[in-house]
């Protein structure tokens, strides 16, 4: 079981987690195609950053969403391999759409990779659609933008154990 809630992104095990992040990627595209935040910008004001722990609170998972004016947008979404399949991410999901929706914000967007599947499944799972670039991102064969409207009346507000 995971326990998934807001936490601040510059701790040592949310640190090692995006470090991880970062050497998957390095693995499948060229650093100037890679749109990252580093653990600075992701402590700033506008951004939201969910990290979820096994029951014994090892950091496995962790995603932000940046907060701007007509969007969310997700960035640094990341479980580890081994803690993949058991809800982590989509707990992560849940936890940073409800905090975005609660702070007015009803739709999101993202830029992925066309070199992870997995991902690209996931977010479809959730409800993301692919659409055209959107704020300063560049079309480019290694980007896939999607987009997702935040309509979050009714759901169950308790995501913190998935």
């Amino acid at each position: 079981m995971t326990r998934t809630k807001l936490e601040p992104p510059d701790q040592a095990e949310t640190i090692a987690l995006i470090a991880e992040l970062d050497a998957y990627q390095d693995t499948l595209y060229p650093q100037e195609c890679r749109y990252s935040l580093d653990i600075g910008a992701m402590t700033q004001a506008n951004v939201l950053f969910a990290v979820a722990r096994t029951a014994g609170g090892v950091a496995i998972g962790c995603g932000a969403i940046v907060l701007g004016t007509s969007y969310g947008e997700v960035k640094r979404m990341y479980v580890r391999p081994e803690a993949r399949g058991d809800g982590a991410a989509q707990s992560i999901l849940c936890v940073l759409e409800h905090a975005a929706h609660a702070k007015g914000c009803r739709s999101l967007m993202l830029e992925t990779g066309p070199y992870q599947p997995a991902a690209l499944a996931f977010y479809g799972k959730q409800g993301f659609v692919r659409c055209g670039a959107f704020g300063d991102y560049p079309e480019h064969p290694l980007s896939v933008f999607m987009r997702k409207e935040l309509a979050l009346e009714g759901v169950a507000q308790d995501v913190s154990e998935a």
